[in-house]
């Protein structure tokens, strides 16, 4: 009797290692980029909830990437290595559906805009006053840049523009007095005191996360349906509250069809 039982904890043993094997075996890696609108340790910092939680909720291994300056993430994205997941502007998003076949799965909620701000002492109420003044703002075809760029149109009567390598530095550049504006994301703005408003870029849809064409199908829709219920659970609730956001919201490609356009003129548009 005692050699059936223990032939039968070995065979179920067996079959126990097995399956442990087989779902490890299909367990891939994949990274979650994002846009450099921060500090590239602040993005792995403030993204490394959503990974984990991803990660947990898809049994696949998900890792933030971060990059220096929005050149080379736009270098990158041409060739759209190791980018299976990308978190950015709308822009980059339409850019991505219509020359990548990225497929957008989820977004940020509500809508975004850019604005431009000075110190504290340095009051601007026209746009024009900036003429032949310092702006800091991210390298192009970062969405500040864009905007900004949009703002100037004749190009006679323009700027001076200071390439900033984040929103922060752009921020910091003004506070020290090294430039006189910059352009920033307006959800930023709250964050210092210090700073007077001059103008707000007209909202587009807030960021969202597409899929590359090389991530398989079912593992995309893993994570659309994992971002769409975590307001719902414990685990995703808690990532939610670390990243300071509310839900994400379902979105699909022509939420942003149409904005690439603001990349026309780009070089490697």
């Amino acid at each position: 009797m005692a050699i059936v039982v223990t032939m039968y904890f070995r065979y179920f043993l067996i079959i126990f290692l097995l399956l442990i094997s087989s779902t490890a075996a299909r367990a891939e890696n994949y990274f979650l980029s994002v846009q450099p609108v921060l500090p590239p340790d602040q993005i792995v910092q403030n993204y490394q909830p959503l990974v984990k939680y991803l990660s947990n909720k898809t049994g696949h291994i998900f890792t933030v990437k971060s990059y220096r300056n929005f050149l080379t993430y736009w270098a990158r994205m041409q060739k759209a290595e190791d980018m299976h997941f990308i978190l950015d502007a709308a822009h980059f998003t339409d850019y991505r559906v219509k020359r990548k076949d990225y497929r957008v799965l989820a977004k940020f909620p509500d809508t975004v805009s850019f604005t431009v701000v000075t110190g504290e002492e340095n009051f601007v109420f026209e746009m024009d006053e900036l003429i032949s003044k310092k702006i800091a703002t991210m390298a192009s075809p970062g969405m500040g840049a864009v905007r900004l760029n949009s703002m100037f149109p004749n190009p006679v009567r323009l700027p001076f523009y200071i390439e900033a390598s984040n929103a922060v530095d752009a921020v910091n550049k003004v506070l020290e007095g090294y430039v006189d504006a910059a352009i920033i994301p307006s959800p930023l703005v709250g964050n210092y005191e210090s700073l007077n408003t001059v103008t707000s870029t007209d909202p587009v849809p807030h960021m969202a996360l597409s899929a590359s064409p090389k991530v398989p199908a079912e593992v995309a829709q893993a994570v659309k349906q994992a971002l769409l219920d975590a307001s719902k659970t414990p685990a995703g609730k808690k990532m939610l509250e670390q990243m300071n956001i509310e839900y994400f919201e379902d979105a699909d490609d022509k939420m942003y069809a149409g904005y690439a356009d603001l990349l026309e003129g780009i070089f490697g548009y």
